[in-house]
């Protein structure tokens, strides 16, 4: 029974990393289908959007081409509650992700952004924001959860896929988690203590902006989420943040060099 009971927790504790709030129908009707589409009606949509396992270094690339890469480390600060929070983010074992996320603090996207999610009962498990949605201060911080980023270039959500280092692998498994890819063999980033990863729908390919940071270890989340850093300094900061507080400021502290711009 303990074991079930475990279980049982650890699903659901799984389902609130997901890019969806809890209104249901009301949340995503109250969104604008034109500029925030939900990543199951972009995806289902667009099958070719949705790219397919790659094993090859130049086929990875050549893939997601249209996505920013980060070739190598970077360290990331965000201020929250006057406080900086130091974040490693690591471009050699999860490229695609990182690079989105680099760019993203780069181009200013989460500044002024709420965390939306915080989810410390029955025990700690993960504080979550980025959803771009948030920085209209009219959205309440209970609907938000469905937004994505707009890639101003296209006017189109902008979505990267699942990206997975399996430990000893020289190259991630992407668009699948390692289960359903049968990896036998743990990612080599894992959701230690203050791990920082990107939330997505029930699609692999559907994470956008929105990122969660771990409060715990949480092995059970191992090889379905993208791990792309960690939090180096400021877990005493990450520890007291609530719901609806706000990201002030991200900046790049260093690592820009690293940042491959789409098509570069």
């Amino acid at each position: 029974m303990q074991i079930r009971s475990s279980w049982m927790l650890a699903c659901l504790l799984a389902a609130a990393l997901t890019v969806t709030g809890c209104a249901g129908t009301t949340q995503e009707t109250a969104q604008s289908p034109a500029e925030t589409p939900s990543p199951t009606e972009s995806l289902a949509a667009s099958p070719t959007e949705s790219p397919s396992p790659s094993s090859s270094p130049d086929g990875a690339a050549a893939q997601f081409n249209n996505l920013p890469r980060l070739n190598g480390s970077a360290t990331v600060e965000l201020l929250v509650k006057g406080a900086p929070i130091t974040i490693q983010v690591d471009g050699n074992s999860a490229p695609v992700t990182a690079g989105n996320f680099v760019d993203l603090v780069n181009r200013g996207v989460y500044n002024g952004l709420a965390f939306h999610r915080v989810v410390r009962e029955p025990q700690p498990f993960v504080v979550q924001g980025g959803d771009p949605q948030g920085r209209d201060p009219s959205f309440s911080v209970d609907r938000l959860g469905t937004g994505n980023f707009i890639d101003p270039t296209t006017s189109l959500p902008r979505y990267v896929p699942l990206e997975i280092l399996p430990q000893g692998a020289t190259q991630p498994v992407y668009s699948q988690t390692l289960e359903s890819a049968q990896i036998g063999k743990p990612p080599k980033l894992k959701h230690t203590r203050g791990a920082v990863a990107m939330a997505r729908s029930n699609l692999p390919d559907s994470a956008s902006a929105q990122f969660y940071v771990t409060l715990a270890d949480l092995d059970f989340l191992d090889g379905n989420y993208a791990v792309f850093g960690y939090v180096t300094s400021g877990m005493d900061i990450v520890d007291q943040i609530q719901q609806g507080d706000r990201i002030t400021s991200a900046r790049v502290l260093s690592g820009l060099e690293n940042l491959q711009p789409p098509g570069g």
